[in-house]
């Protein structure tokens, strides 16, 4: 409560909605991950710190380089205002219109790196470049899917973001992106979100948390092996690849201790609206949990019994009353 009271009193002129940031929560939360990292700079994603000041807050502290942005327009602005000198777009694109910005601006091309996952995303990337390119080749990152395959490929466990999974299909594609001038592999990415964003102690489901645990600690065995002879493989081809990208908060330490784990292993979504307890299944990280770094505010327009709500519940109440099919509209100006 003593927080809750300089927070207000911090934003008593200061009209809602509103976000603030505990530097201090910040700082501790940033330093705790750094010491997970184990001396691997971790990549910050933007999409979880939408923030400019925010950004570059964290990059300024030891232990951090790179971005790791969330569309390939943000990217170019986050280039622009020389943010990072390392930015790289985790999600494939298919923004016509930014990738021909991309390649018409040396600076940009230097610093953005964009994922690709197939021969046909390399088609899109060079039509949409066109004959922008110059003497800058586009950089571009290999994503691998890190999902885990079981039963001889008839279960899988784990997001769907690459068709290339096996060591071979990762060295085919790295050929073909070698045999276009106007491009350039610069590294690998492969994001175990069955591991790093899943929770392992779900509460008052034991047995769950049992068969999730399990899980996780195969699919960990299985990708750091997998992911160790890809980089193998790859490099073959590439020998000066620069960085594997892989990891998230919740598996920061596991993937930084792999044999794959060069530069930029780990990466950092920051989540600042974290409460006071520990991420809640991230059972790597069931010590020192993070501190809530983001309180947020927003006005009260009426309270209900043992509740208040907000200028933005209509929406949400809205959604409930059409559940129960009972269509109701429900307005902040209603009053009651």
């Amino acid at each position: 409560m003593e927080l809750r009271r300089c927070y207000d009193a911090a934003t008593a002129e200061v009209e809602p909605p509103l976000a603030i940031v505990d530097m201090d929560a910040l700082r501790a939360n940033a330093a705790n991950l750094v010491s997970r990292a184990a001396g691997k700079p971790i990549r910050v994603a933007s999409k979880s710190v939408r923030c400019r000041a925010i950004l570059e807050e964290v990059l300024a502290m030891d232990g951090f380089s790179g971005i790791m942005a969330f569309t390939l327009p943000e990217a170019l602005w986050l280039a622009r205002h020389q943010v990072s000198d390392d930015i790289l777009v985790a999600y494939p694109t298919a923004d016509r219109t930014a990738l021909a910005a991309l390649a018409a601006d040396p600076h940009a091309a230097a610093t953005v790196t964009v994922v690709v996952d197939s021969a046909d995303h390399l088609d899109l990337i060079e039509k949409a470049a066109g004959d922008q390119r110059g003497d800058h080749p586009i950089r571009v990152c290999l994503e691998l899917d890190a999902a885990y395959h079981a039963l001889s490929g008839r279960v899988r466990v784990g997001a769907r973001r690459s068709p290339v999974h096996a060591p071979e299909q990762a060295a085919a594609l790295a050929r073909e992106i070698g045999k276009r001038p106007g491009l350039v592999l610069a590294g690998i990415m492969a994001y175990e979100s069955q591991i790093a964003g899943v929770g392992d102690d779900p509460p008052g489901r034991p047995l769950r948390a049992r068969a999730i645990r399990a899980i996780q600690a195969r699919s960990r065995a299985e990708l750091a092996g997998r992911r160790a002879a890809v980089v193998r493989a790859v490099r073959e081809v590439r020998p000066d690849l620069e960085f594997v990208n892989g990891g998230g908060t919740g598996s920061v330490e596991k993937t930084a201790a792999e044999e794959a784990a060069p530069r930029r292993t780990a990466s950092w979504a920051w989540r600042g609206d974290l409460p006071r307890r520990r991420l809640p299944g991230l059972g790597q990280r069931r010590q020192d949990p993070p501190a809530a770094a983001v309180p947020a505010g927003r006005a009260v327009v009426r309270r209900g019994r043992g509740s208040r709500r907000g200028a933005d519940s209509a929406a949400g109440e809205r959604r409930r009353f059409a559940r129960r099919g009972r269509p109701r509209l429900v307005s902040a100006r209603q009053g009651r």
